[in-house]
């Protein structure tokens, strides 16, 4: 019996050590793509960036204000909420009277007029981020377009990089990586940005090493004529990954979709843990409802849970105590590694990686239990993405970014 015990705990034993191979293998990816030299575009188009706005998110004026900053000639900044009296509006005048040299535009809804300021019509569509861009786009002068997060804090050069992606022959459509980056005080906004730098980057790298051109949400670029080609933005108004949506509609027209050689960074606000739990679990089900198999096999990219597992299965053997270091000393070193290359300062203590790591699994495993998501204070139901009806609400209420 304490043979077939043992032999058991060499199963979990396993994962962890593809776990820790994996880790390694983000890293290196990291690092290489971290060395790429800073691109310079042979033409610099003017563009029109869409900031969706919803709610006074933490340091949301600070990722605004790094967008005013960008050293690139020619580019509009659209603001728009879907409410007049959303707070994130005061803001973006805020952003406006500071930059003043800047071109920003502001959208909201029906019923308020004022300089500087487009009155926009409702748009039924249960994804309210899209419903917004919907109306911010008759705002945008331009025919090069950049879909930005509010909470994407552009670093020096990041119009330049999209651009230099964009005029690659073939492209349809540019994306960035992205880090994360504390908004409050507080370990779990420290847990979230790690989940994001540590997990979500390397992640994406590993998946294009494998041949996959996901489009992530916090930057998309692309041309008008080819968001036309794929169906505009009301193709997506019922998708939850609309951002994954609309890169397969590009994919499908035979054009690639890049990665600018940029890495911005977004804004983790949550303050409370069951908040952060249900932020990462929309996101989980969502790359469940993308890539099925391939969401299930990331299972093994949290060496410390399974070490530990093969730890308890064995009784403290000392193979499995001796893994169970093995693999806490890996994901240290990586995720220092990977702050190093990007220039980040560490975020999260060597203590809470394992927590990191559990809180990871955890939403994997709870997002096997049901297509139930909440976004923006509002219930919702995932089904297939792609299907035009991915999106189903469940409970008015919705404000998306």
């Amino acid at each position: 019996m304490q043979a077939f015990v043992q032999a058991l705990a060499v199963i979990p034993g396993l994962i962890a050590l593809a776990g820790c191979a994996e880790t390694v293998a983000g890293l290196i990816l990291v690092r290489r793509f971290a060395r790429r030299s800073p691109p310079t575009p042979r033409h610099r188009p003017t563009i029109s960036v869409l900031k969706p706005l919803a709610g006074a998110e933490p340091l949301l004026e600070e990722a605004l204000a790094s967008l005013c900053r960008q050293d690139y000639p020619g580019f509009q900044i659209v603001c728009g909420a879907q409410e007049e009296s959303d707070p994130a509006l005061a803001v973006a005048r805020r952003i406006a009277a500071r930059f003043p040299d800047r071109d920003i535009a502001l959208v909201h809804g029906p019923g308020v007029h004022e300089p500087g300021i487009h009155e926009a019509r409702p748009i039924e569509a249960a994804n309210r981020k899209v419903a917004n861009l919907i109306n911010m786009l008759k705002a945008a002068h331009h025919e090069t377009l950049v879909i930005a997060d509010a909470d994407v804090h552009a670093p020096p050069g990041y119009l330049d990089a999209i651009a230099a992606a964009l005029e690659t022959p073939g492209t349809g459509l540019v994306t960035t990586l992205y880090t994360g980056r504390p908004g409050v005080a507080g370990w779990v906004a420290k847990l979230g940005a790690s989940g994001i730098t540590h997990g979500f980057l390397p992640a994406a790298l590993l998946a294009r090493a494998l041949g996959r051109q996901d489009a992530l949400g916090a930057t998309l670029a692309l041309r008008r004529e080819v968001l036309a080609q794929a169906g505009g933005l009301e193709a997506l108004a019922d998708e939850l990954a609309d951002d994954a949506v609309l890169g397969r509609r590009i994919a499908a027209l035979g054009l690639a979709v890049r990665l600018a050689a940029t890495v911005p960074a977004t804004t983790v606000p949550e303050q409370q843990l069951g908040a952060l739990f249900r932020h990462e679990l929309r996101w989980g089900r969502t790359m469940r409802s993308l890539v099925p198999s391939g969401y299930a096999a990331s299972a093994i990219r949290y060496p410390i849970p399974w070490a530990l597992l093969a730890v308890v299965i064995s009784g403290g053997a000392p193979w499995p105590v001796a893994l169970l270091a093995l693999a806490w000393t890996v994901r240290a070193i990586a995720m220092r590694g990977i702050d190093r290359s990007l220039g980040l300062a560490p975020v999260l203590p060597i203590w809470l990686i394992p927590a990191r790591d559990a809180l990871s699994l955890a939403v994997l495993l709870v997002s096997y239990t049901g297509k139930r998501v909440e976004w923006r204070g509002a219930v919702l139901r995932a089904g297939r993405p792609g299907s035009g009806n991915s999106l189903r609400a469940t409970r008015k209420g919705s404000r998306g970014r």
